[in-house]
């Protein structure tokens, strides 16, 4: 009783300090010039593939309507991370309130489940396209890509919804210094002065759902896929079908290596820079990765690049 009493008394934390990538002075500005420019990159390569999703009949396919939500939300996910990561190598360590902090933490989870999700369903559609091809227009009609797309969004929208309201309602008592450049969630967790045992399970159940469950759905579609392309008889057809699901299976084996290692642990992280280290690669690396590995690399996307741009 004493003990709740005496937290209730504490303090609250208003604001927190984010350290940034980096507190070195002597490399700040270089990195800076680095990030900001695959920050502008990605950016650009986003909104041209989503111009030539949507301005193009040719690439108005279930395949590439994915591909158009996967670029807008890289757009949503590196505008929610890269401007504190490039603030804190503008400005060195810097205040952040406690009500920005939340609300980057439920944009920054609700995009990433959303990713998650995404990519399990861009999988499921390449498993239909190459071991159901007859099925494909009725499995993947444009009222089912709508419904997995609008599913992925607002369940992103749903967990995040959770978690950050369980992380919020902690009670921060001091220090509050947060050794990662953006509000993330194993940071937080250390930084709570109360009992976090319940929200680290929540965290914990979420994560397991979200990333396992769709990692699994997309390991089991690109089987499923693997199996069915060493059947094909035609060597040239294993080749491209191969070639397909091999970069899809980089930016997925990308993605859930580095967010899996942070996610879905029980425990709250302490090496926290590995922490910013495989930060960076799943909020830098990955948006900038994925539209070429994508996009930028298929043959109609070309064609329709070419076109756009007057090239014979």
């Amino acid at each position: 009783m004493e003990r709740s009493l005496e937290l209730t008394n504490m303090t609250r934390v208003k604001e927190f300090i984010l350290l940034g990538l980096s507190t070195r002075t002597d490399i700040r500005d270089a990195l800076f010039a680095v990030f900001l420019t695959l920050y502008l990159l990605t950016l650009l390569e986003n909104t041209v593939i989503i111009y030539l999703i949507y301005s193009h009949s040719e690439l108005r396919k279930p395949m590439y309507f994915f591909l158009g939500n996967l670029s807008c939300l890289e757009m949503c996910y590196v505008s929610v991370t890269m401007p504190s990561l490039l603030m804190g190598l503008w400005t060195g360590p810097y205040y952040v309130s406690f009500t920005a902090c939340m609300t980057q933490l439920f944009f920054f989870v609700s995009l990433i489940c959303t990713e998650c999700t995404l990519l399990a369903s861009m999988a499921y559609d390449r498993y239909v396209a190459i071991c159901r091809p007859l099925h494909y227009p009725l499995l993947m009609r444009p009222q089912v890509c709508l419904s997995l797309a609008l599913s992925s969004w607002l369940g992103g929208l749903l967990v995040s919804a959770v978690k950050t309201t369980c992380i919020a309602s902690l009670s921060y008592c001091g220090p509050n210094v947060l050794n990662q450049f953006f509000c993330d969630v194993s940071p937080l967790l250390n930084l709570s002065c109360t009992h976090v045992a319940l929200t680290e399970l929540v965290d914990f159940i979420s994560a397991i759902v979200i990333f396992c469950g769709t990692l699994l759905v997309a390991l089991a579609s690109y089987s499923a896929i693997g199996v069915a392309v060493f059947r094909m008889p035609s060597a040239a057809v294993r080749r491209k079908a191969f070639s397909t699901c091999a970069s899809h299976l980089v930016v997925v084996g990308i993605f859930y290596s580095a967010a899996l290692f942070i996610y879905c642990r029980p425990s709250r992280i302490k090496s926290m820079d590995l922490n910013k280290v495989l930060s960076v690669i799943y909020t830098v690396v990955t948006p900038i990765c994925n539209p070429i590995i994508y996009c930028l690399r298929n043959k109609e996307v070309h064609e329709v690049l070419r076109k756009t741009i007057h090239l014979p």
